[in-house]
C-alpha cells in the first residue's frame, strides 16, 4: 500500500489533524515559563512543532498549489502564489503589532515584568522609524516571529521548484538539496537584528529541504510502501531520540550526554539538522500507518474540532501567538507554582483557539446569505408612498441587542472633554518680570476685494 494514496483522494483529514495538534504545540511552547512546556513532544524527541508545521505546509501547497499549477499553468499558479504571500506578510505584520500591544498592557497590568524586554522588541520601541523599515522589508524579524516570514520565503521560491520539476522531479529535488548544503558551505544567512546582526533563526536556505520534502510526499513523488523492516527502524529512531531530546536524561546520563554532545551539529535547529528531518520523516510515516490503522478515531467530536482548526492554519497561527504572549502575562499575575492556575491558563486558551477555529468556519460558510430566519414579515404601507412601516418578527433575533447597544454606545467614552471656560485662576497666569502692563489695542484691518466676494458668497 502506498503512503500517499489516501491522502490524495481529499483533503486529507490526517493533513489537517496533526496540523492543528501542531499549533496547539505551538501555542504551549511560545507562553512565557510555561511548565507545561516540559511534557509537550518537543522535550522527547530531536524535531518539534516548527518540523511538523513547515512539512505539513510543504504537504499541503503540493495538493492546493500543485494541482493549480496543473490546472491553471505557471503564470495565473503565480498570481495565486503572491495572493498568499500577501496574506502571509499581512499576518506577520499584524502578528507584530499585535504583541506589541500586548506587551504594553502587560507592562501596565503586571508593572515588575518587562515584557517589551523579554519578546526583545526594544529595538522597536527606542528607534521606530527605522525599526518600522526594518520590519517591513524583513530585515528586522525578532525571534518571537520568525516561522511566517521564512514560511513567506518557501513559497517564493515554490513556482520556480515547480518549474523546475517540469523538467524533472529530480532536478527540483536535486536543486532543494543543493540549496540545503550550499547554505553550510557558504554560510548563507538573513539578517533579522540590523544592531545585533544576528541572523534568522530558521534559516530559509536550510528549511527549505524540510518544505520541499513535505511538496514532494504531497505531490505523491515519494511513495514509500508499507513495510514491516521500515516500521521496525522508524520505531527504533524514534525510541532512541527519547533520552537524547529529554534534558533530564542526558543531563544527568552520562552517556546520553556524551552522544548529543556528538550529534550536537546534526541537531541544529536553526540550520535544520538531518537528525531532526530524519527524526520528523519517521514520526510522519509511523502517524499515518496509526491513522490508517484507526482510521474511525478522527471522526470523533474531539479529533474533528482540532481538524477544523488544522484548516484555517494562518488565522489559527495569528491566534495562537497572540494568545500564547498573553497567557504568559496571565501567568505573571497568577503565578505559576499551583498547577490548577497553570492548567486553567493554558485550558483556557487552547479552547479559544479550538473556538476560534469553528467561529472561522462559520464564516467562511457566509451564514448571512443561508440564514433560517424568516423573512416573509408582512409590510404595512401607509398612504404615503414613499413610506412604510415594517413588523420584523423578534423572536431569538433580540437577544444580541444588549451586545449592539453596548457597542453603539462605545464612541461615547471616547468624546473628549470641552476645555474649561470659566474664570482663570490668579495662579495660572504666567508672570513676566520686568514688563511692561499690557495695553488693548483694536485692531483694524480694511476690507479687500477678495473679502468682498467672500462675504457675498456667504449670504447668498
Amino acid at each position: 500500500m502506498s503512503l500517499l494514496d489516501p491522502l490524495l483522494q481529499t483533503r486529507s483529514i490526517q493533513l489537517d489533524f496533526f496540523r492543528g495538534v501542531a499549533l496547539m504545540v505551538i501555542f504551549i511552547n511560545h507562553m512565557p515559563d510555561n511548565p507545561w512546556f516540559w511534557y509537550t513532544p518537543s522535550r522527547f524527541g530531536l524535531s518539534d512543532a516548527a518540523e511538523v508545521f513547515v512539512f505539513l505546509s510543504g504537504f499541503a501547497s503540493a495538493l492546493a498549489y500543485g494541482r493549480c499549477f496543473e490546472r491553471s499553468g505557471l503564470w495565473l499558479g503565480f498570481v495565486r502564489i503572491l495572493h498568499r504571500c500577501v496574506q502571509i506578510y499581512s499576518a506577520h505584520l499584524a502578528s507584530f503589532v499585535l504583541l506589541a500591544l500586548v506587551c504594553v498592557i502587560g507592562n501596565r497590568w503586571v508593572p515588575e515584568m518587562d515584557d517589551i524586554q523579554r519578546l526583545n522588541i526594544a529595538y522597536f520601541f527606542d528607534a521606530t522609524q527605522q525599526a518600522l523599515y526594518d520590519l517591513f522589508t524583513l530585515t528586522y524579524v525578532p525571534k518571537y516571529f520568525d516561522i511566517l516570514p521564512m514560511y513567506l520565503v518557501m513559497m517564493v521560491w515554490l513556482p520556480i521548484f515547480w518549474a523546475l520539476s517540469r523538467v524533472h522531479v529530480a532536478l527540483a529535488l536535486g536543486s532543494s538539496a543543493g540549496l540545503y548544503w550550499a547554505s553550510f558551505y557558504y554560510g548563507w544567512e538573513l539578517t533579522s537584528d540590523p544592531v545585533s546582526g544576528r541572523p534568522w533563526y530558521f534559516n530559509p536556505f536550510n528549511w527549505q529541504w524540510m518544505f520541499f520534502t513535505g511538496y514532494a510526499v504531497g505531490a505523491g513523488w515519494l511513495r514509500i510502501n508499507a513495510r514491516r523492516w521500515l516500521t521496525a527502524i522508524c520505531i527504533g529512531l524514534v525510541l532512541v531520540s527519547i533520552p537524547l531530546g529529554h534534558e533530564p536524561t542526558y543531563s544527568h546520563v552520562l552517556f546520553w550526554a556524551e552522544l548529543r554532545a556528538k550529534l550536537e551539529p546534526w541537531l541544529d535547529k536553526s540550520h535544520l539538522g538531518l537528525l531532526r528531518w530524519l527524526h520528523l520523516l519517521a514520526l510522519a510515516y509511523l502517524m499515518h500507518q496509526l491513522c490508517n490503522w484507526r482510521p474511525q478515531w478522527l471522526m470523533g467530536a474531539w479529533p474533528r474540532a482540532i481538524v477544523t482548526m488544522g484548516q484555517q492554519s494562518l488565522p489559527i497561527f495569528l491566534c495562537s501567538m497572540v494568545l500564547s504572549y498573553a497567557a504568559g502575562i496571565w501567568l505573571d499575575r497568577l503565578g505559576r507554582d499551583a498547577w490548577l492556575e497553570v492548567a486553567l491558563v493554558n485550558l483556557s486558551g487552547l479552547g479559544l483557539m479550538l473556538l476560534a477555529g469553528q467561529v472561522m468556519v462559520w464564516l467562511d460558510a457566509k451564514p448571512w446569505k443561508h440564514s433560517p430566519v424568516s423573512r416573509s414579515a408582512a409590510y404595512d404601507y401607509s398612504h404615503d408612498s414613499d413610506h412604510f412601516v415594517g413588523h420584523y418578527r423578534w423572536g431569538s433575533q433580540a437577544i444580541p441587542l444588549p451586545l449592539l447597544i453596548g457597542l453603539a454606545t462605545l464612541p461615547a467614552l471616547c468624546i473628549s472633554q470641552r476645555p474649561v471656560t470659566g474664570d482663570i485662576s490668579s495662579d495660572l497666569v504666567m508672570q513676566v518680570p520686568n514688563a511692561e502692563p499690557l495695553q488693548s489695542v483694536e485692531a483694524i484691518s480694511p476690507d479687500t476685494e477678495t473679502d468682498k466676494v467672500i462675504d457675498s458668497q456667504q449670504q447668498i
